[in-house]
């Protein structure tokens, strides 16, 4: 469920800053999203195309970018991305250490129109 308070904060930002740019329709957001962060791409779309209506994000696209985990060994130094639900190193087999990759979640980019046409 906490898809739906993420979708409505990714909703509430969008339309405030495509408000401030004198933006008559949201054509598209652009999400990034760390594997870590459990946030599911189907949920949010689902949740979006209902809170969106309305509002001049209504039929925006969302477009997803997925960043991986990425760790490093706490023996070897070896940088490595998980695998399934694995933590340790495929080299030397130690424990891994994140390193700031797979829990980010922000807007990446709005894209709008100033004339009320959509483009999509």
């Amino acid at each position: 469920m906490h898809e739906l308070s993420v979708t409505e904060s990714l909703l509430d930002m969008s339309v405030e800053e495509a408000e401030k740019a004198g933006a008559a329709h949201i054509d598209e957001i652009k999400i990034v999203i760390g594997d870590l962060t459990g946030i599911s791409e189907e949920c949010v779309r689902f949740y979006f195309d209902i809170i969106s209506e309305g509002t001049i994000a209504e039929h925006a696209r969302l477009s997803f970018k997925r960043m991986p985990a990425v760790f490093r060994c706490s023996s070897c130094g070896h940088v490595f991305e998980r695998e399934r639900l694995a933590f340790s190193c495929p080299v030397c087999g130690s424990p891994g250490v994140l390193i700031d990759s797979g829990k980010e979640l922000y807007i990446e980019g709005i894209e709008v129109s100033y004339d009320g046409d959509k483009t999509g």
